[in-house]
């Protein structure tokens, strides 16, 4: 069944012309949400859930009577900041063709408050917020909630996970009564469970289950390496492997920088994306990306969760993800749709200590391959005792501060090439 089929107009279809088809969760949520059903769904991270709930709100909101000022069509609450600007990211992208303007604001913590404020004079559109920041936007009267037609809870696991449960408890109380309520979650604890009887009025509930031909097909492939001699080991492998299009993850925005620019000046079409780009720039990479326009992708996490790029065939984790559970959603970009993928992971002398543990916590077993050429030599770093320090005692502030300025010493010339 194609998109075509819902009833959606022209340019949220062709917004989504990149999809062969809809997801199963799609399939089954968007008509419900464009009923005006209230909706409980419970499907895996990377099903699609997104486009599940964004499609048919902007739908609704075409259809919708706006006043002046504006008042909020749709309140999407989410756990964290990264997955705000992902879920604002979509919103944008489908809605940039619409025959009217949309108004999107995101409201999240970690940033000074006063530029979001300024974008809700006037008031907006659809909001995408964490709960905290939300809420200091209500006590500073930037925001009203009296008129919100739909409220969505992207992630409820997570963030009742985190502690937002009183905060939702308030923001629930300052909602209308009559409103569509959407609840998505990956998992389903008692917690949300007492949420959705609390919430949701005669709710169609959605399952989708993960069955064994929906495991992606990936390869996973881990190489040790020296720190420095990471990019020319990218060069190389794109070369001998053949690669069209490679998603690299990194940990740090310069990082990002560094990596693709190292690229370029060898030939490749590379481009680097994180949050210091603009919405307007993060979409036109990401769009020359998915077009084929650029080879190799270098990024930070910021593309770790809700990117969904068609047929991508390899995914290389060049640093390692700080948390077990980020190393599965990066390599989850690849193998998505019944395609198979590719996904590979540099180890470093420094981070086999970490790898170790990212197997172990999703229960992994790879072996260290060594790549011709780039065999390496770098010494394992010195185990600690378990108490902080090398000597069995605690480390002193001297310590401490010797060994910040020995970090900034050795990264003050920016990141290897």
């Amino acid at each position: 069944m194609p998109f075509s089929s819902f009833g959606l107009s022209a340019p949220l279809v062709q917004a989504v012309a990149q999809f062969d088809e809809p997801t199963p969760v799609q399939l089954a949520a968007i008509p419900e949400v464009l009923s005006g059903s209230d909706l409980l769904v419970t499907a895996k991270t990377g099903s699609g859930k997104t486009t599940a709930f964004v499609l048919p709100i902007l739908q609704r909101w075409l259809e919708a009577l706006r006043t002046k000022p504006k008042r909020i069509h749709a309140l999407i609450l989410v756990p964290t900041r990264e997955l705000a600007a992902q879920v604002r990211e979509v919103v944008q992208e489908y809605a940039k063709d619409l025959p009217e303007k949309i108004k999107v604001v995101s409201a999240v913590g970690g940033v000074s408050i006063n530029p979001q404020m300024m974008a809700l004079r006037g008031g907006a559109d659809i909001i995408v917020a964490t709960p905290g920041r939300l809420l200091d936007l209500v006590d500073h009267n930037a925001v009203a909630l009296d008129g919100v037609s739909s409220l969505v809870l992207d992630e409820a696991d997570r963030m009742l996970d985190l502690g937002f449960a009183d905060e939702l408890s308030r923001i629930l109380s300052l909602l209308p009564r009559e409103r569509q309520n959407l609840l998505f979650s990956a998992t389903f604890p008692s917690a949300v469970e007492s949420i959705a009887q609390d919430l949701l009025h005669e709710p169609r509930r959605i399952l989708i289950e993960s069955e064994p031909e929906d495991v992606p097909d990936i390869v996973q492939r881990a190489i040790r390496v020296d720190t420095a001699r990471r990019t020319p080991l990218l060069r190389h492998l794109i070369a001998e492997e053949g690669w069209e299009r490679v998603l690299v993850f990194v940990a740090k925005k310069y990082a990002a920088d560094h990596v693709a620019d190292k690229l370029v000046r060898n030939g490749l079409e590379a481009l680097s994306l994180h949050g210091d780009l603009s919405q307007g720039a993060r979409s036109e990479v990401l769009r020359d990306f998915k077009n084929g326009e650029i080879q190799v992708l270098v990024a930070t996490d910021l593309a770790a969760r809700g990117l969904d790029i068609v047929r991508l065939p390899v995914v290389l984790n060049y640093d390692l993800p700080r948390s077990p559970a980020d190393y599965i959603h990066r390599i989850g970009r690849t193998g998505r749709a019944g395609e198979k993928g590719e996904a590979i992971s540099f180890v470093t002398a420094e981070s086999a200590a970490h790898f170790n543990l990212i197997e172990k916590r999703n229960e992994l077993s790879l072996p260290r391959e060594v790549i011709v050429g780039f065999e390496p030599t770098d010494p394992a770093p010195l185990k600690s005792s378990g108490t902080g320090g090398v000597k069995g005692r605690r480390k002193s502030k001297k310590d401490k501060l010797r060994e910040a300025a020995a970090w900034a010493a050795r990264n003050s010339a920016g990141p290897e090439s």
